[in-house]
């Protein structure tokens, strides 16, 4: 008797633990912004006014749903753009007063999908984007391999991460900023191209060769 009373127990928590795995969302992430995360005290004072208003920042879902709607398989992508760099806050600095972004999501999502990987995309943010200027449904290429990380949308945006990135001692380099999305492992890396050439921002840019890049996972 006590066994029978045990098995409905143990056989609803496994249907708990189960739930809760379907309700994460798991899955890569990458970013690059116009200025160094990785620098000396130098390079960095020289971006602080001036660069680090742009991003670009792309996730592709493994798995999982977010509020109630399946993503597994689709891709989200973001350009974002802001009058102060980005990155600032981190250090006690002012923020920017808004920060558009146009983002860009998965063909293959159905209309609530589309919706689903909006707002996912803004609560990934951790506050960061502000102001949605306009959403685009286009392809995404979100590639991964041993060495690089590559997003692109055809026409509008251009991201390639070198995850090999050397930390060069010189001017006294460290790492100045983490990365804007909430992710379960992160690492630095090398934009060997990072580009926006679309419409909407008020600001197009290209930032090749800078230690500007975070690349990882996430479980949200």
């Amino acid at each position: 008797m006590k066994l029978a009373a045990i098995l409905p127990a143990a056989l609803l928590v496994t249907a708990v633990l189960s739930a809760d795995e379907k309700a994460r969302i798991t899955g890569d992430y990458v970013e690059a912004r116009t200025a160094e995360v990785f620098a000396g005290g130098c390079i960095m004072n020289s971006e602080a006014e001036t660069m680090g208003r742009q991003a670009i920042m792309a996730w592709r879902i493994s798995s999982g749903s977010f509020e109630g709607v399946p993503l597994d398989g689709l891709t989200v992508a973001a350009a974002v753009a802001g009058d102060r760099n980005l990155g600032m806050r981190e250090m006690g600095g002012e923020e920017p007063t808004a920060v558009k972004a146009i983002i860009t999501v998965d063909p293959r999502a159905a209309a609530a999908q589309r919706d689903a990987l909006v707002r996912f995309a803004r609560a990934m943010s951790r506050g960061l984007i502000t102001q949605v200027v306009r959403v685009d449904t286009a392809p995404i290429k979100f590639a991964t391999s041993q060495s690089h990380v590559e997003v692109s949308v055809r026409e509008s945006m251009q991201l390639t991460v070198n995850k090999e990135m050397k930390h060069d001692p010189s001017c006294g380099a460290m790492q100045w900023f983490k990365p804007f999305s909430t992710l379960h492992e992160s690492a630095m890396g090398v934009a060997e191209a990072h580009s926006f050439s679309g419409q909407g921002l008020g600001t197009k840019w290209s930032a090749p060769d800078k230690r500007s890049a975070f690349f990882g996972t996430f479980v949200y």
